[in-house]
């Protein structure tokens, strides 16, 4: 999940700073069995709330129902590492201001768990804070989104995904609802038409009854929607904006990777429907060479949510961007088509990216799931609410993987920090090698 639309207003516990809302310090979830006061649950969905946050979304598997990536049964690949000291020092202009931060301010400002950066494969920096250590998982939200967007490229690319059939080609359980005049393209670059509100700000937006479709939130004694993701799904009804018509702008919504999901189970070799954690191990996973396995979670239904249900550890999701970065071949393999690559970075429509009014994010577009800069350095990301990131810049040869738990969700209030945080990074890598 993620957003361009900022919150009216900031939580209670938003003045807590970085360090103020370690989770080591304010002691969560500490002692055996906790006071009631330090518990952590998803009954009182207090485990989505900041400051508990912090420690929430590196101990997701604790809390909610989850399946297994598993990264097989081979050793790790080598990750090399000579870290750099001159890094925190550089420093970049914060968007929309005159202020100056380095990268090392950028990281508290930010509420940042963690960050690994490599430059031409080698770990050159790695930092962790709060609840995050180099062993454990932590959720990637809409990184997810990247990792099956990229999955569908691939089928794409072997011809077992047709991208201009329509949904119902597919699942015909979706003929009736606004996916019923959608194509898989339209699907996969979410130039889709929906009546789907994804504001995080807002209580009633349709994002957060998927989210309790999902199991994500609790539901209410009184609850009567839909008790999983592909019972939700069949219930989303067309957009008013273009006439009813899909293809003519970009709007992001999370539903539409669940779609993707959807349709990925049921083209799974074989005549089964292989679930998506599977299929993410089978072509991706198991052949980079992680070090821990990943997980997602599932609903009541044991169903992945493909939108953002993702955990992984830092490193290994360092290791797939590296991947991108090397047009897929890694760990002595070629993993990813490197078409399949190619046509990611080439991007999408900007002119559609333009239409969703993401002011912080002038020229890009989106394409396969993935978030296209198109600045000078052919930089492209994947991302994720709350701070998840993975940055790839390919003439710095510099890959970013970050994990956060900024106090609000929508990118946009860590943009104006992040992304040129970013950007000075790979400048300096190129200009001190």
């Amino acid at each position: 999940m993620t957003s361009s639309t900022p919150s009216s207003s900031l939580p209670p516990a938003y003045a807590l700073n970085g360090a103020q809302s370690d989770p080591n310090i304010l002691g969560w979830m500490q002692g055996h069995p906790p006071p009631m006061d330090k518990r952590i649950q998803q009954s009182d969905g207090s485990f989505f709330t900041f400051p508990k946050t912090r420690w929430a979304f590196s101990h997701t598997r604790e809390i909610v129902p989850t399946s297994n990536i598993s990264k097989g049964i081979g050793a790790a690949s080598t990750l090399p590492t000579t870290l750099r000291d001159d890094l925190d020092a550089a420093s970049c202009t914060v968007l929309g201001s005159d202020k100056r931060m380095t990268w090392g301010e950028a990281f508290d400002a930010n509420y940042t768990d963690g960050v690994v950066v490599l430059h031409k494969g080698i770990i050159i920096y790695e930092r962790y804070a709060g609840a995050l250590t180099p062993e454990r998982q932590h959720w990637a939200f809409s990184v997810t989104k990247s990792f099956v967007g990229t999955l569908g490229a691939m089928r794409v690319f072997d011809g077992s995904l047709d991208p201009t059939k329509l949904i119902p080609h597919y699942i015909p359980e979706l003929k009736g609802s606004a996916f019923g005049s959608a194509t898989v393209r339209q699907v996969m670059d979410m130039t889709t038409n929906l009546q789907y509100l994804e504001n995080y700000a807002d209580p009633k937006a349709e994002i957060w009854e998927h989210s309790r479709a999902g199991g994500l939130l609790p539901k209410p004694i009184d609850y009567t929607g839909e008790p999983s993701f592909y019972d939700y799904l069949p219930r989303v009804k067309l957009g008013n904006e273009y006439a009813g018509q899909h293809g003519q702008g970009f709007r992001y919504k999370t539903v539409n990777t669940d779609v993707l999901g959807w349709i990925l189970r049921r083209i799974a070799s074989e005549g089964r429907s292989e679930r998506l954690g599977e299929q993410l191990s089978k072509h991706i996973w198991s052949r980079l060479g992680c070090e821990q396995e990943a997980y997602i979670t599932v609903d009541s239904a044991g169903t992945e949510f493909a939108g953002g249900g993702l955990h992984t550890s830092l490193r290994d999701l360092a290791r797939f961007g590296e991947m991108m970065r090397q047009g897929g071949f890694y760990n002595n393999q070629q993993i990813v088509p490197e078409a399949v690559i190619t046509g990611i970075c080439q991007g999408a429509d900007k002119e559609h990216f333009a239409s969703a009014g993401y002011n912080l994010l002038p020229g890009w577009s989106y394409q396969s799931m993935w978030w296209i800069t198109h600045n000078e350095h052919d930089a492209y990301m994947a991302r994720g609410i709350h701070g998840q990131a993975i940055y790839v810049d390919p003439k710095a040869e510099m890959v970013i993987a970050r994990y956060g738990s900024h106090p609000l969700a929508a990118n946009v209030h860590l943009d104006p920090t992040s992304l040129p945080a970013y950007h000075a990074l790979a400048k300096h890598l190129i200009e001190n090698p």
